[in-house]
């Protein structure tokens, strides 16, 4: 059979070279889509699922939240197993799912044991599912803070920051204290940037974290309440029933339907203060006449700050099996469309972009594999002595790379640190090495022995024997390559996720190096080796022959010696390789700055706890205490209408 391919090749020589071309043009299309990334990501399949329930303390979370959905969810085809995490007023459970099981058929069984759950857990209780995202979702963060903007100068008085240090609304309000500022950007966050960016292609989710959310509180007086006989029930009540849109039909008048309708929603503290809540012999009672109506923030858990001023921190989350760079650019690009329509002097400044380091580390990478080949390519032309067949060796590495996108990208596979970091251009170009100097040599002595050049059907003879003679050591070669990293695709769990795609990478390259070496090596070197050949020994090779040839000599001669001095460097070697230190991973250190949480969270004892980690990924506490409660679906203001919060006077 293979025979048979290097007779094709060399026959029909001109449509091998025009089939590699296209080969060329579909691996570069594929390169260009190829998921890039800093390293491997190797978060198992996973759903989540957020719970609050703010009144339960962590014991009674854990009975009647955490535990009844863990056992919902035991039995989905596919689980491996099950955690959740409980604390005061929520509850987090994670279903970790095999890495074969569809992402999306997981969510769906997850979402219908829900759905059948929702009478067992308590009022007011509403799962909810995190995005789909890994822990490596976070591809960008910002902050929105105020600051006058050099492109926007106003004058006193108007919109904007005033020389006081206040700050004036679009809508004429005058916000003096720190919370009423990070209120409000908080709501500029929630409202407007979280909003407009949640389009962006391949974002699973926008994270806020920091400043207040917006609530109008009610504060009743429980005197005037009872005095006219109304309970806080009965106050609750009335508020919701005002506080909603009604349709009544159409009125079709002279052939022109009009729209009958009542919109009754609350759109601020003044349309709550004047809420009719009950009549009292037909006098209507309104809710500023038995309670304090004000605009307040949310009880929070935790806050940003940037530079010791109080900053809304925003975070992208990529869904999952997204291109990260791709993502990231998008988002920035958004990002600069929106902050031209926030508010005066309301500003979005970056603070981590993924693909600062993903630039940073495929250069690297890049500049690796360059100098690699460069060097392979320069030893190559040193050695053979000749030029055209250098050349046709040196051409398998780019076209290789080409067609290992390819296969990278049909096979799931993103370039980053560790499935490009191992490839090796001296193991690729090892067979085309062979053919090219085996076909070199056999031509040379043809034209010797018959003292002319070659015609057409000697050359092409020529190649043919030589390639049909080095083919079978070339293949034999390089499939050992191949199974020594053939185990490595056993490998599963955060093993599996981390070497596997580097085992994919090497098998992929030495496969289209194999192939490269059957076809395109074989109908290249009958084109290009057309003219006189000589082939001859060079300087460093003589120098070498003549230094080896005596040691070879000598090492023949005393074999029990030779065969001793080799076990002995063995044991040397093992004895070595065990006081080598272990990593898991390379170090990655290309000049960028991680993000770190450091969040202080209540405890019953008044007392407060620190969390600091290098990822907010990494330590569940501090992911909880540092986004304000459930990551996702978080905010306590969420219809078009306001829901007023109501505290006790002892409470305010």
């Amino acid at each position: 059979m293979i025979d048979r391919i290097v007779t094709f090749a060399v026959a029909r020589r001109w449509l091998v070279l025009l089939l590699t071309l296209i080969a060329c043009l579909i691996g570069g299309w594929a390169l260009q889509r190829l998921p890039i990334d800093a390293v491997p990501d190797i978060t198992n399949n996973q759903v989540q699922v957020n719970v609050r329930a703010p009144s339960l303390s962590p014991e009674l979370v854990e009975k009647q939240v955490a535990f009844p959905i863990e056992t919902a969810l035991s039995g989905i085809e596919g689980l491996e197993y099950s955690r959740s995490l409980s604390r005061n007023g929520f509850a987090q459970i994670t279903a970790v799912f095999t890495d074969s099981t569809d992402i999306y058929f997981a969510r769906q069984q997850v979402n219908e044991r829900l759905a059948g759950l929702a009478e067992s857990l308590p009022a007011g209780v509403t799962p909810e599912m995190g995005p789909i995202a890994t822990g490596l979702g976070e591809v960008y963060m910002w902050t929105v803070h105020l600051a006058h903007r050099k492109d926007d100068q106003h004058d006193p008085g108007e919109p904007g920051l005033q020389p006081d240090g206040s700050y004036i609304t679009p809508e004429g309000e005058r916000l003096v204290s720190q919370a009423d500022q990070a209120t409000y950007l908080r709501t500029a966050q929630d409202w407007i940037v979280a909003p407009l960016l949640k389009n962006t292609p391949g974002l699973a989710g926008v994270d806020s974290i920091g400043g207040y959310v917006k609530q109008f509180q009610v504060v009743p007086d429980l005197s005037r309440l009872a005095a006219l006989r109304i309970g806080i029930d009965d106050l609750a009540r009335a508020l919701e029933e005002n506080n909603n849109a009604v349709g009544a039909g159409v009125v079709d008048r002279n052939g022109e339907g009009l729209a009958v309708r009542s919109d009754a929603r609350l759109t601020g503290a003044e349309d709550l203060s004047r809420t009719v809540i009950a009549t009292r012999e037909g006098v209507p009672i309104l809710l500023s006449q038995v309670a304090t109506v004000r605009t307040g923030q949310a009880i929070r858990m935790g806050s940003a700050s940037e530079n010791g001023r109080e900053v809304v921190v925003g975070t992208a989350v990529m869904r999952v099996g997204e291109n990260s760079r791709t993502v990231a650019s998008a988002v920035a690009r958004r990002l600069e469309e929106i902050n031209a329509s926030l508010p005066t002097d309301v500003i979005v400044q970056p603070v981590l972009d993924r693909t600062a380091l993903v630039h940073s580390t495929i250069n690297t990478v890049t500049k690796n594999l360059a100098e690699g080949a460069l060097l392979v390519v320069v030893v190559l032309f040193v050695l053979l002595g000749n030029f055209r067949a250098a050349l046709i060796a040196a051409l398998v590495i780019p076209i290789t790379m080409l067609m290992t996108s390819f296969g990278m990208l049909q096979g799931g596979v993103s370039a980053n640190l560790m499935s490009l970091g191992a490839l090796d251009f001296g193991l690729i170009v090892d067979g085309a090495v062979i053919i090219v100097e085996h076909a070199l040599r056999r031509i040379a002595e043809g034209q010797h022995r018959e003292g002319r050049v070659l015609t057409l059907d000697e050359r092409l003879a020529v190649v043919v024997g030589a390639a049909r003679e080095m083919i079978r050591p070339s293949v034999y070669g390089q499939a050992i390559i191949i199974l020594v990293y053939v185990p490595l695709l056993t490998l599963t769990g955060i093993e599996g996720k981390t070497f596997t795609p580097m085992a994919l990478t090497v098998i992929l390259a030495l496969v289209c190096a194999f192939i490269l070496s059957l076809t395109f090596v074989p109908a290249l070197l009958a084109v290009l080796l057309s003219k006189p050949v000589e082939e001859k020994e060079g300087r460093i090779m003589g120098w070498l022959k003549t230094r080896y040839e005596p040691g070879l000599d000598k090492a023949m001669q005393r074999p029990t010696r030779t065969m001793g001095v080799a076990v002995a460097a063995f044991v040397l070697a093992i004895g070595a390789f065990l006081t080598l230190g272990q990593e898991f991973l390379p170090q990655l250190d290309e000049g960028d700055m991680t993000a770190q949480c450091c969040a202080f969270r209540a405890r019953r004892s008044n007392r407060a706890r620190r969390c600091s980690s290098t990822s907010k990924r990494r330590s569940p506490h501090c992911r909880r205490s540092a986004s304000s409660f459930p990551r996702r679906g978080r905010r306590n203001w969420r219809r078009t209408q306001c829901r007023p919060i109501f505290r006790t006077p002892s409470s305010s």
